[in-house]
């Protein structure tokens, strides 16, 4: 994907887009086998990248806006986002401490698994609702704040 239509996407589009990214990772470790270890090992990798990217892009950029944002519910709705993200950032920690075939391994990724996805699912129906609620430019200007973010993230990683 080209950097000017990187740029142009909405910051919920960027960040759905993330969220869809990772459920398909989560799909295809749940079809995977025990003995599939070089896979596990290869999807853990790749999530850990994705979600410690979009985690932080939504902490410095994407929830102060909504902290901002004129709703009696965004400051509540991004303390529970904030601790969801602090409990999806341990069991990252410990699952990097496991290997693939470790008991515990699949056990810790089907709680990361849940936690996410529960995450996902609410900052799309709690969240995003509050963030439409600010003007379109200063949506425009999140938007962007969050591409080029994601952008220097994503190939610091590489």
């Amino acid at each position: 994907m080209s950097d000017t239509k990187i740029r142009s996407r909405k910051a919920t589009s960027l960040l759905k887009e993330d969220h869809r990214e990772v459920k398909k990772l989560f799909a295809e470790f749940e079809k995977l086998d025990e003995a599939d270890i070089e896979d596990m090992a290869r999807i853990f990798d790749q999530l850990k990248k994705d979600l410690t990217v979009h985690a932080q892009i939504e902490e410095e950029i994407f929830y102060p806006a909504i902290e901002k944002a004129p709703d009696e519910e965004a400051d509540e709705v991004v303390r529970e986002a904030h601790e969801e993200h602090r409990l999806m950032k341990m069991l990252l920690e410990e699952l990097s401490g496991l290997t693939a075939d470790d008991p515990q391994f699949c056990a810790k990724m089907k709680v990361l698994m849940d936690n996410t996805l529960h995450h996902a699912e609410e900052e799309e129906s709690e969240i995003f609702p509050i963030f439409e609620k600010l003007d379109k430019e200063q949506q425009g200007r999140i938007a962007e704040q969050l591409n080029s973010r994601k952008n220097d993230l994503t190939f610091e990683e590489e």
